[in-house]
């Protein structure tokens, strides 16, 4: 492409400091350099995750910034060194990176990586520990190694995910974040076998793709857990069997699951991020053999807590990131899932508006009527 080796200029969708409207930009993005790839982002979906930095709340997160991280796009070039992706390739960016060398990717126990963390969590490049963005000079941070909130970005090589090109990026986006994390907690981080009984706290996005991970497993039971009864009928969709509302009750909600369920479930997904709700979806599960799964990121600083009882008599806590899922291996093979319609994503994105409009996008993600919204950059 002409635009290879220059700055190319083009907008995006900048946060100057938390809770203000973010500002839709001409930005500056540099060529990559070496180990590093210019993507041009045609599609981007909201996340939660980019909520809950824009609101103040990350203690990582840096301002002015741009968010995003659920996208995908066409490399537009190639810094040096880099020999997995080259122009034209579709990509998937990935925020959970695998470089297939670090102490992380080699212990076989996890889909963690060590090697760029450091610089994608101080909002840089690892190179030379800056950033790709700027306006008129001025710096503007990265976000989880992605910033997919711009027409165009630079990422790391190893965040890179190289897809089947003939599937569609405006729903295939989804794989970049809210899909992977919930059918990973159920597949990779779980392990839920046929004839379990489940409990998912949360029924947003994330908690129905875990309650379709669950049903895909063959959950005999699939209970949904919110406070907004308006969201079991959809959750029925995605296989959730059966719908309880705290409110609707006068003693906690870990003891009517486990009046519900003879003694408490099999396995409970934490789909939210509030501290009290994982410790009720631990409390919930079966003496035993329970175990519960948190995927909801907490605020800065919030601690979780139980009785160590509940521990001793064999429950199991555990959490999840990116569902277990090693990026640039699998994600490709979701999209070929997807691709064979073995899983869900159209269903998923309920609003398609333009970046221009992202600030009303964020505004329909927090009234609650919408799972995602997915974002055209370019006209």
């Amino acid at each position: 492409m002409a635009t290879q080796g220059q700055v190319i200029t083009c907008k995006a969708a900048v946060a100057y400091e938390p809770n203000k409207p973010l500002v839709i930009e001409d930005i500056q993005v540099a060529p990559p350099q070496a180990g590093e790839v210019r993507i041009k982002i045609l599609f981007t979906a909201l996340c939660h995750t980019d909520a809950y930095t824009w609101s103040g709340k990350d203690p990582e997160g840096l301002f002015p910034c741009i968010l995003g991280h659920e996208a995908a796009g066409i490399v537009e070039s190639v810094g040096e060194g880099v020999t997995e992706v080259q122009p034209g390739d579709h990509v998937i960016p990935c925020y959970q990176a695998e470089c297939r060398e670090c102490k992380f990717c080699k212990s076989g126990k996890t889909n963690l990586c060590g090697k760029v963390r450091t610089a994608t969590g101080a909002g840089v490049m690892m190179n030379d520990r800056k950033s790709r963005f700027s306006i008129n000079g001025k710096p503007i941070y990265h976000f989880m190694g992605t910033s997919t909130f711009s027409q165009y970005t630079v990422v790391h090589d190893v965040s890179v995910a190289k897809i089947d090109p003939q599937a569609p990026l405006d729903k295939v986006c989804l794989l970049g974040c809210g899909v992977p994390t919930g059918l990973g907690a159920v597949w990779n981080t779980a392990k839920v076998e046929p004839g379990a009984i489940v409990a998912i706290f949360g029924l947003g996005t994330v908690g129905l793709v875990v309650a379709e991970g669950a049903k895909s497993a063959g959950a005999s039971r699939i209970i949904g857990v919110d406070i907004d009864s308006k969201k079991f009928d959809v959750a029925k969709k995605f296989g959730v069997t059966e719908f309880v509302n705290p409110k609707d009750y006068d003693k906690p909600i870990q003891q009517v699951l486990v009046d519900l369920t003879d003694g408490g479930v099999d396995y409970s997904f934490e789909c939210i991020g509030n501290v009290s709700v994982m410790r009720a979806a631990l409390e919930c599960c079966h003496k035993g053999w329970g175990t519960s799964v948190i995927i909801g990121v907490a605020a800065s600083g919030q601690e979780i807590s139980t009785r160590p009882f509940q521990l001793v008599t064999g429950r199991v806590w555990k959490g999840t990131a990116f569902g277990g899922f090693k990026s640039r291996s699998q994600v490709p093979w979701l999209v070929d899932k997807y691709m064979k319609k073995e899983i869900k994503i159209d269903e998923y994105i309920t609003h398609n508006m333009t970046i221009g409009e992202i600030n009303k996008a964020f505004d329909l993600m927090h009234e609650g009527g919408c799972l995602r919204c997915v974002l055209k950059t370019h006209e």
